[in-house]
């Protein structure tokens, strides 16, 4: 039994909770928060909710510990603090800033003796995968990213930091017409704004303005200004009732050519729907939790990505049971 332990109480950390429930090799040992843990009420009967400062008390009970930080201040402070004390999985998603962060969880994660997962998710994570192995097989070719439709959190955040704004969310939206000429094979030059549109759904401050706020978000630099973005104004209970949930998903696809003279072409595609974006990812999250319990308990340590782990690792099963039954 692989126990777990879990530092962040938020969306993430309770679909980390509820994914440990469908694998029965787990079990969650502890969750810890920055809040007053008399205030937060876990649903696995029986589990300590501890205070983050006392985490080092736990350092020979957790077999495996997910941080559910946020990348932007919290995790490339957490997860090298924490890869001291604990074997470590993250969902560090800033993309630019990964190598920094490998090499930060790194040092302390071969210092102690531990193993360390980052950037644990669909993407970066599942998606990852899918372009390096569509590169790998296809190395004359092309790749294309596409997300939504689903909510962006950070852009639901920017529209309600907007004057005027009381609350809002913000959907990403793949363009049909862009999929389909990639879908074609006919690797198409794509500007970000004939890529994805974005559709935002507001509720006014009482005596706002509507036109200044939809002016407003729509010339919003670096999340607004560059899309094809659509602002519909409805009222608080429209927003609870409608847009309560956090979708997402997307398409990973790379085209390609073979034969001698690239006569040939292909097409690899690998898509996501989600219902909620943070259960997905906390999925995800708990399958390689037990790889890391597995590369530690084979004396392994420092710091991996999804790219350094055999898909072997992600099963319960044993190797006889996923040759006979998924090769």
């Amino acid at each position: 039994m692989t126990g777990i332990g879990i530092i962040g109480y938020g969306n993430l950390g309770r679909g980390v909770e509820c994914a440990i429930k469908q694998n029965p090799d787990m079990e969650l040992v502890a969750v810890f928060t920055r809040r007053d843990p008399q205030t937060v009420k876990v649903l696995t009967p029986g589990v300590t909710v501890a205070s983050v400062a006392d985490v080092a008390e736990w350092k020979d009970k957790i077999d495996v510990m997910i941080i559910c930080g946020g990348s932007a201040t919290d995790l490339p402070k957490q997860t090298p603090e924490y890869a001291k004390l604990f074997n470590v999985v993250d969902s560090f998603d800033t993309h630019a800033k990964i190598p920094e962060h490998f090499a930060n969880v790194d040092a302390a994660a071969k210092a102690a003796g531990k193993v360390a997962l980052i950037s644990c998710g669909w993407d970066p994570g599942m998606f990852s995968l899918n372009r390096l192995y569509a590169n790998c097989i296809l190395p004359e070719g092309k790749d294309y990213t596409f997300w939504g439709k689903g909510v962006s959190q950070g852009h639901s955040d920017a529209i309600r930091r907007v004057p005027g704004v009381k609350n809002g969310k913000q959907y990403t939206i793949p363009v049909e017409a862009a999929l389909e000429a990639v879908r074609s094979g006919s690797n198409p030059e794509l500007t970000t704004r004939e890529k994805h549109t974005r559709e935002c759904f507001v509720v006014l401050e009482e005596g706002a303005d509507a036109a200044a706020v939809e002016q407003a978000i729509k010339t919003m630099p670096n999340y607004f200004a560059d899309y094809d973005t659509t602002v519909h104004f409805i009222s608080e209970e429209e927003l609870e009732r409608d847009h309560a949930g956090i979708p997402h998903g997307g398409f990973v696809i790379r085209t390609g050519k073979t034969g001698w003279n690239g006569e040939n072409k292909h097409v690899i595609e690998y898509s996501l729907k989600l219902d909620s974006n943070p259960e997905f990812t906390s999925s995800v999250i708990v399958a390689y939790a037990r790889a890391i319990a597995r590369l530690s308990a084979e004396g392994v340590s420092g710091c991996k990505t999804v790219f350094d782990i055999a898909p072997a690792y992600l099963s319960p099963l044993s190797g006889d049971e996923i040759r006979a039954h998924l090769l």
